[in-house]
């Protein structure tokens, strides 16, 4: 069972660029930047003004109001992009395969609002007006919980929490149980709900975040020699994984399959990179030997990209050294430019943003990509999509405390 093949027969996302998953990708292709003035935090009281927020959500669209109330908003995207990926697949989860489903959602942070509104009524009222929810709705496994319990599943149930690798990882650890044959089917990716102010709080005393907020749609510029850190974003992607045996026994439509995963550690620095990309290298090359594919088949990659200093310089170089002349064959994109910085769900957003390229033959663009930086030297689609065909791409997600992953999409022949 251990090389059975995997293949994605369904997509669901909640992104500061669309609530579904059409929506985002025409935003994508179109170069529309979801970033503007923050309105969760009161924005002056932190240097950085700017996010890319989730606009418009209505939890109960997907959930009952009750149940609602007890999720906070990472959980409440999870379960949105949940349902709109099992529907989007076709699939019917009851009696008959509930054991063989299984759900694998990773989130950096959880249930930050939740945290910060309970903690203002314990310092304000005492220990009696705490919601006795608090805990189930902060702690960062609940996306998980919430979308088993909602769907019924009742295979395999995790959640990583890799900092802003957890959406990758949660996919990859979803691609092998299937692999494996523990379950047929998982339900995988990442979600997150971070802007808040004690998170806002963190990265500007951090420095991490673009202060450009004279121009919010240009502050996100992954490569760019003027970029000046990230913008924070917020949302989900999830991803139906199954064997493509149930896939073709059920008739289901295949996006794609995943071919390959690599998960390394820096042992270097709780938030700096590993010097040249050390780590984020061997990631790469893991997924490649994973899927049994050379850098010469890689046609794109989707990177990290997050708009600071060091992780633009580092993850050029890596990629460099992994793929030698190729490199500077690959077409390379940050969606970071768009999407913001999404921490434990980029990587689930940007493997359906990866699918999609390879479906509609398109490269998504780096927007606001202006001046070149000499130690960013790779072709990175700058500021319009590209049109091409797309048969292997390669998907990478790196976190705080060294987390390197890198995912390998393929077109499904």
């Amino acid at each position: 069972m251990g090389d059975r093949r995997v293949v994605i027969t369904g997509l669901g996302a909640v992104t500061p660029v669309g609530n579904d998953v059409t929506t985002m990708w025409e935003s994508i292709v179109a170069g529309k930047s979801g970033v503007d003035f923050v309105t969760k935090v009161n924005r002056e009281e932190f240097p950085a003004q700017i996010a890319a927020e989730v606009k418009d959500f209505e939890p109960t669209t997907y959930m009952e109001k009750k149940d609602a109330r007890k999720m906070d908003p990472f959980a409440q995207y999870a379960v949105a992009a949940a349902k709109m990926a099992v529907k989007d697949a076709n699939l019917t989860i009851d009696e008959s395969n509930a054991n063989r489903v299984g759900v694998w959602i990773g989130s950096g942070i959880g249930g930050m609002k939740t945290y910060e509104d309970q903690h203002t009524k314990f310092n304000e009222k005492g220990y009696k007006r705490v919601s006795p929810f608090f805990v189930p709705m902060m702690i960062p496994d609940m996306a998980a919980g919430q979308v088993s319990i909602q769907l019924g599943a009742k295979g395999i149930n995790s959640c990583s929490v890799t900092a802003c690798a957890s959406g990758a990882n949660s996919i990859g650890d979803a691609f092998k149980s299937v692999q494996r044959g523990d379950v047929d089917y998982m339900i995988a990716g990442g979600t997150e709900a971070p802007i808040s102010n004690m998170a806002f709080a963190g990265f500007s005393s951090a420095k991490a975040l673009s202060l450009n907020d004279e121009n919010p749609k240009q502050a996100s510029r992954p490569f760019d020699k003027d970029r000046d850190g990230f913008v924070m974003g917020e949302g989900a992607g999830l991803l139906i994984l199954e064997s493509l045996e149930t896939a073709l026994e059920r008739g289901a439509h295949i996006y794609g399959e995943i071919v390959g995963y690599g998960a390394t550690g820096d042992a270097y620095h709780i938030t700096a990179p590993a010097e040249n990309g050390e780590g984020a290298a061997r990631a790469m090359q893991h997924a490649m030997d994973d899927a049994g594919i050379t850098a010469e088949e890689v046609d794109y990659i989707n990177a990290h990209g997050t708009s600071t200093a060091l992780n633009d310089k580092f993850e050029t170089v890596a990629i460099k050294s992994v793929f030698g002349d190729h490199a500077y064959k690959l077409a390379v994109s940050s969606t970071k430019s768009m999407t913001g910085h999404l921490l434990g769900a980029g990587g689930s957003v940007e493997a359906i943003i990866s699918l999609k390229a390879i479906i509609e033959s398109t490269v998504p663009a780096t927007i606001n990509y202006e001046t070149p930086d000499p130690d960013c030297d790779l072709d990175y689609v700058p500021n319009e999509s590209r049109n091409q065909n797309v048969d292997v791409v390669l998907s990478n997600s790196f976190g705080f405390g060294g987390h390197n992953v890198s995912l390998v999409f393929k077109k499904y022949k």
